[in-house]
């Protein structure tokens, strides 16, 4: 089922949207030298829990995962790109962490994720790999006016992608988005314009290009939950939400504040 949403619930929708924007500005400010995967995974439930939503992952359990996540914030780093499961780990300098977050507050959810590399460094591949999935996202986003196809911005975000030289996994993609987390249509990261389900006011898309260094191959790690390259190269991921509104796309998560 393909939901749109009404003006009532698009309000509501962008008061969760600001809320996982804000929530991934804080845990980003936290993420130093030393921040253990465990501790970002703690204070993610104290400001979910403060604000007086829910979190989508803790007892999220779909079939490509090995029972319920169990934690409230992906953690992926390095060579881990999507269902980070949070562990014991200490950030070091020079780590590609990606922090990926969906709560559901007053009955809608919101999801989002954002890349960047931790402490002083700046290892030059990481950075393009960042770089390219916001570009991507950027460009998936213009694409996403009313009366537009999902095929204009699933080709949009590929063209960005496949441009820069970047593998194109499509078993894991964007999805659309309202009362419940994941919800129809599939976002694909590559596509053909002018194909696909015309877009509506009121409908809401999670648009998450993501990228591997040297391959679209994806292995799944020990958890059961992390899916990481299957080179052990880089990767990168950029998602927002967002509202097909009659005047284009309307990003929801984004934080209330700069």
């Amino acid at each position: 089922m393909i939901e749109i949403l009404n003006p009532a619930e698009l309000t509501r929708a962008r008061a969760t949207g600001a809320l996982v924007a804000d929530i991934l500005r804080t845990l980003r400010s936290r993420s130093v030298v030393g921040t253990n995967l465990l501790d970002l995974d703690r204070w993610t439930r104290e400001l979910i829990e403060e604000a007086g939503a829910q979190s989508c992952y803790v007892d999220y359990a779909p079939s490509f995962g090995r029972g319920p996540f169990g934690h409230y914030v992906c953690t992926a780093v390095n060579d881990a790109v999507l269902h980070g499961m949070p562990h014991d780990y200490a950030l070091a300098d020079g780590d590609l962490l990606t922090l990926d977050l969906a709560v559901l507050l007053d009955g809608i959810a919101a999801d989002s994720a954002v890349s960047f590399v931790v402490g002083d460094a700046r290892p030059p591949e990481s950075v393009a790999l960042i770089d390219v999935t916001e570009r991507a996202l950027a460009a998936g986003i213009a694409a996403a006016g009313p009366g537009g196809r999902l095929g204009d911005v699933s080709h949009a975000i590929g063209t960005v992608l496949g441009g820069a030289g970047y593998p194109i996994n499509t078993e894991f993609g964007g999805h659309g988005i309202g009362s419940t987390m994941h919800q129809d249509p599939h976002v694909s990261n590559t596509g053909r314009p002018g194909r696909g389900y015309r877009l509506r006011p009121g409908l809401l898309l999670a648009l998450e290009p993501w990228v591997m260094a040297d391959t679209d191959e994806l292995v799944v790690d020990a958890d059961g939950w992390t899916l990481r390259s299957a080179t052990g190269c880089r990767t990168a991921h950029s998602e927002h939400t967002i509202a097909i509104t009659p005047d284009g796309a309307e990003i929801l998560t984004l934080p209330t504040s700069a």
